[in-house]
């Protein structure tokens, strides 16, 4: 409450009406609005231990949350004329809401020792899923807010964790999550068939609030991608997410049209100098046409700026684009490295063709190896490409099959998870990207 008090401070610095008269007569509103705010929040799942406290994941609950808020308090002033506050007032406190939040949990939530913030898990399976999950708990920048206690060895299954970590399971499960106070069981092995595997056990477990978790749920939820060595069918098939619903398609391709038009008009000076200079430099053609793979397995014509010379395949084969390629020009190498070279995609957005933000768009010939070679590679073609992407703000550029693989996992949870908001985030990461230089070839 006190925000919404600093927030009315700052709206009425120069009214001549005493400010603590105008406090009095804001009191009803602002316990309203704190009340809704910790409402929204608590629905979006803000105030769970087990949520991720990084920046994106914070982002990712917080907008629905202030947004949602922000309709419900126009509605009570809509049905309550008495607790109106004004949009002036409402803005200011939502702003500032936002930013103190965000900064009280980058900092309140990185604070090293503060272990009764961090939910205690225990993994079973020793094996090699096992070994992934360990050596996440070695980088405590990575898994801020989950402690593994331990791992529990599974019947038939080979230990390649160190015996230290072990827990002896002399008793059944749900004795060990009360000895290690535990609230979470993450599944960490593959073979979950015969009499071995502990269904009962389990299922005990999750009656009495102990959360069973799948490894590869794990790893969606805590690194946002989908391992594809823990991936199966069922999981897929059964899971979550996955949304190509008619509204979700609609409020997409409203978003690509605004923000599309709204950065060709911001770009359009870049846009021109970018013309004039590759002119200069190696001549014509100013645009780069070249045969993608998109939704459904449509192939489409993609347009970016030339940044390589000419024949640069004159053998005649598609080949990767690498570091330092030798086939790129001094502009080219500077307009890859800004992202300018993806401006003209836009037109290919205007046109349906692409999403603003997306899984990014493959040449056919890569698309037919990729596909033949890793399992699921289609699945990133359920949506519209992207001229960004979270796989191209999470890996570094790729350019071999092993890269490919590293980055469709990072595009399945695009597809499995895309919303706006998820693009929003993307977009932000992308220009942090731009502003550092990463990932340029």
């Amino acid at each position: 409450m006190s925000i919404f008090f600093v927030g009315a401070g700052i709206r009425f610095l120069y009214l001549d009406t005493p400010f603590t008269e105008l406090l009095s007569s804001q009191l009803p509103g602002a316990i309203t609005f704190t009340f809704i705010m910790i409402g929204c929040m608590a629905a979006m799942g803000m105030y769970q231990l087990d949520s991720k406290l990084d920046l994106e994941s914070t982002l990712l609950r917080l907008m629905p949350s202030l947004a949602l808020g922000f309709a419900i308090m126009t509605l009570i002033f809509y049905l309550f004329p008495d607790l109106y506050l004004g949009r002036g007032l409402l803005a200011i406190v939502i702003l500032l809401a936002l930013l103190l939040i965000l900064i009280t949990r980058m900092v309140f939530f990185r604070w090293p020792g503060l272990e009764v913030f961090r939910s205690r898990a225990i993994v079973l399976g020793t094996g090699s899923g096992a070994v992934e999950l360990l050596n996440l708990t070695e980088d405590s920048s990575i898994l801020r807010n989950l402690n593994i206690v331990g791992f529990v060895p599974f019947y038939g299954e080979d230990r390649r964790v160190p015996a230290s970590v072990v827990l002896p399971k002399q008793s059944s499960l749900a004795s060990l999550v009360n000895q290690y106070d535990a609230s979470e069981i993450i599944i960490a092995t593959q073979e979950r068939r015969g009499g071995g595997f502990p269904i009962q056990e389990l299922l005990e477990c999750k009656m009495h609030g102990v959360k069973v978790t799948d490894v590869a749920t794990f790893f969606e939820r805590e690194r946002g991608y989908i391992r594809m060595d823990s991936l199966y069918p069922s999981w897929l098939v059964f899971g979550g997410g996955f949304d190509q619903s008619f509204f979700r398609t609609t409020v997409k391709r409203m978003f690509d049209l605004f923000a599309s038009l709204l950065i060709l008009l911001v770009s359009l000076p870049v846009i021109l100098l970018t013309i004039v200079l590759i002119l200069i430099e190696d001549g014509r053609p100013i645009f780069y046409r070249q045969e993608r793979v998109g939704k459904g397995g449509k192939t489409f014509m993609v347009i970016k700026f030339r940044s390589m010379r000419n024949n640069a395949e004159k053998e005649g084969l598609p080949q990767w684009a690498a570091t330092n390629d030798p086939r790129i020009t001094r502009l080219g190498k500077i307009i890859r490295k800004l992202r300018i070279d993806e401006l003209p995609q836009i037109i290919n957005v205007l046109k349906g063709e692409m999403s603003l933000v997306g899984p990014r768009p493959e040449r056919p010939y890569f698309v037919d190896m990729l596909t033949a070679k890793v399992p699921y590679y289609n699945v990133r073609h359920s949506v519209k490409p992207g001229i960004t992407g979270w796989a191209q703000v999470r890996y570094p550029y790729g350019s071999s099959v092993e890269d490919a693989i590293e980055k469709l996992q990072y595009d399945l949870y695009y597809v499995k998870n895309h919303s706006l908001f998820l693009d929003l985030i993307i977009l932000i990461d992308t220009v942090s990207v731009v502003l550092l230089g990463k990932g340029g070839r």
